[in-house]
């Protein structure tokens, strides 16, 4: 199969990348930036362009049977500083690829979500797919913006499209800059002896998915005839201080902590029910959040 993968060089879009590859799929990758982490670039095709550039990403969809969208240019923490520009960027931007790809006649979507911001502060746990969906950020609102559009591309057009909802990838090649991704942070910072920042108590429970078993169920839904949205989530839920005391565990380091007052925007609790996803793919995550925590170790050491 033909795949391009939008943001195929980014922490989640490179393991989807490596996997769809291992798999004998042809793979283009559209980026903005430059290839940094696969061995293999003399097998994929790249576009280096701006996400919001319709030329380039128009040429892009030349052939391509199916289209793994894993781009953002926001994350939750940072979105509701420049709403406008998330609009601009994420919502109008695959406003534009779902227009080309009804040109181009590229029917099969799948689109990487999010699980940790579409449903707010949740009514019941775990959360399924028909929770309302009720975001508190700019992040989780053009999140589920994009996926009305790609419902109505669905009707009007013939897109036949896969939503994954992922709840807080997390492993090798993430960003431990503190915006997103707890645990990379907890790692980085404790192995080079810096201070943690928590905010809150601690208590903060989040489902976690490790990002080679996010990338195996990306490729499982790209292979398949399924359309629909699915949560993606270990389906287990860990408190930050759990966190901590599991880093400390595997780097036998004792992290520097400052807890800080909580912030407005981040829910108390959620977790994701799973067993749509693994009874649709007969799919299970690989990884606990030890065998995880253990293997990204050894990437950042």
């Amino acid at each position: 199969m033909k795949i391009l993968v939008l943001g195929g060089n980014g922490f989640i879009g490179s393991h989807i990348t490596d996997d769809l590859v291992a798999s004998g799929h042809d793979v283009t990758v559209f980026h903005r930036s430059t290839e940094r982490y696969q061995g293999h670039s003399d097998k994929i095709r790249f576009y280096l362009g701006d996400y919001s550039d319709s030329v380039k990403l128009g040429e892009s969809l030349d052939g391509i049977d199916a289209v793994i969208h894993a781009i953002s240019t926001t994350v939750p923490s940072t979105s509701n500083l420049n709403p406008i520009s998330d609009v601009q960027q994420n919502l109008i931007s695959t406003i534009q690829l779902l227009d080309l790809m009804t040109k181009a006649n590229v029917k099969r979507l799948v689109y990487l979500s999010s699980g940790g911001t579409v449903y707010g502060k949740p009514n019941q746990l775990p959360v399924t797919e028909n929770h309302p969906l009720n975001p508190i950020c700019s992040y989780g609102i053009v999140k589920v913006a994009i996926e009305n559009y790609i419902g109505m591309y669905q009707e009007l057009y013939g897109l036949k499209p896969i939503i994954l909802r992922p709840s807080n990838p997390y492993g090798p090649r993430q960003g431990h800059a503190g915006v997103q991704g707890a645990l990379s942070t907890f790692l980085s910072n404790t192995l080079n002896h810096k201070q943690i920042t928590i905010w809150g108590d601690g208590e903060i429970k989040r489902g976690y998915i490790y990002v080679k078993d996010l990338a195996h169920i990306t490729r499982l839904a790209v292979e398949s005839d399924v359309s629909g949205t699915f949560n993606v989530c270990s389906g287990v839920s860990h408190s930050l201080n759990e966190l901590i005391k599991l880093v400390e565990a595997t780097t036998n380091i004792k992290s520097i902590l400052s807890y800080k007052p909580s912030r407005a925007f981040d829910v108390k609790e959620i977790l994701l029910e799973t067993k749509k996803v693994k009874q649709a793919f007969n799919w299970a995550p690989a990884y606990s959040i030890q065998d995880g925590i253990a293997e990204f170790v050894q990437y950042l050491d």
